[in-house]
């Protein structure tokens, strides 16, 4: 007689299933009758007061001096924030746009002029922003301040490293310039 076909095995096995399946039975009903009390996530703002600002550091800022550019800052967020969601929604609706098999060159425009709109002001509001953080500092602050902002405004390095990574070359222009030259061009 064959031992896997034997009465006795059959019922080995068998009564070993029925304890496995028991004992599983078991486990989900006292995971589920007995859950564990959930701890409470203690979470913890860190607010760095003894950590400086960078500018105070790089301004000698006094304590007054750095609360204000601090609260000027947050406000500057606040009120440039829609504007960065502005631009957003139209980059998407912009990139929908530009996917398509044959997009829509007027749409393509008109979101286009939009985000410019937004950038636009962005770019004022932190022209005032500039301000109000001057209003702030001293006169010797100012200047450093202005160095500061340009420096971080208009990053020219990595501008200048990109466009010679793309051997792109840039001369300097002279104010009122490049539009007489290129009218120039278009005449001959």
């Amino acid at each position: 007689m064959d031992f896997l076909s034997s009465r006795r095995f059959v019922t080995i096995v068998l009564a070993i299933l029925v304890v496995l399946n028991l004992v599983l039975l078991g486990t989900l009903w006292w995971q589920n009758s007995h859950k564990p009390e959930k701890k409470e996530k203690v979470t913890s703002t860190y607010r760095y007061k003894n950590k400086k600002s960078f500018f105070k550091e790089q301004l000698k800022l006094t304590q007054e001096q750095s609360k204000q550019f601090n609260t000027l800052r947050r406000q500057h967020f606040r009120t440039t924030l829609p504007s960065l969601l502005a631009i957003s929604g139209l980059k998407k609706q912009l990139i929908q746009e530009a996917v398509k098999a044959e997009p829509d060159t007027q749409a393509i425009k008109i979101l286009s002029g939009r985000i410019g709109r937004q950038q636009a002001i962005i770019e004022y509001r932190l022209a005032w922003h500039f301000n109000s953080l001057a209003k702030v500092c001293t006169p010797e602050q100012r200047d450093s301040l202005q160095q500061m902002l340009v420096r971080v405004s208009t990053k020219p390095n990595k501008l200048k490293r990109r466009l010679y990574l793309k051997r792109i070359r840039i001369t300097p222009l002279k104010s009122g310039e490049p539009q007489q030259t290129k009218k120039k061009e278009n005449e001959k």
